[in-house]
């Protein structure tokens, strides 16, 4: 893991060229799920998301992991102050490009895990039906298949 670390640290050095901006998507895309359960990796990677942030898909991930690091935090106050947080970074991503894909991925995997209590499920409809009619467009075949897993669920 600590080579994936490394390698993703190095590719942020040089995040304003295309094929690394794509090597750091592929990172977060290959970590996004491991980082439920892992909770080095998604502090890691939220710490380096919040200095590197450059574009709307990388805002929706930072929210995507801070509302997973809600999961690897004990007190129930900044837990939901976290999930808060992640929510908000979300959307935000979501007003500036509604029609991303990706971001739409992003807040539909988060609204369809998260614990009803906190309210955050009012658009799993649309977003369903956004990828669903999206979904031939995407290019990357790693992201298509996320999310075809999110749509079966």
């Amino acid at each position: 893991m600590m080579k994936w670390v490394l390698i993703y640290g190095f590719s942020t050095l040089l995040s304003d060229f295309g094929t690394v901006h794509d090597i750091r998507l592929k990172f977060l895309r290959d970590n996004y799920e491991k980082a439920v359960s892992d909770k080095k990796l998604c502090e890691t990677i939220i710490i380096d998301l919040e200095r590197n942030s450059k574009s709307n898909v990388h805002l929706a991930y930072l929210g995507a992991f801070q509302t997973i690091w809600a999961n690897h935090v004990f007190n129930p106050f900044s837990k939901l102050k976290t999930f808060n947080k992640g929510k908000a970074n979300i959307e935000s991503a979501m007003k500036n490009e509604d029609s991303n894909i990706e971001i739409r991925f992003l807040r539909l995997s988060v609204q369809k895990n998260c614990p009803g209590f906190l309210g955050y499920a009012d658009n799993i409809k649309n977003d369903k039906l956004f990828l669903k009619s999206n979904l031939d467009g995407v290019q990357s075949g790693q992201l298509k298949k996320m999310i075809a897993n999110i749509l079966m669920k």
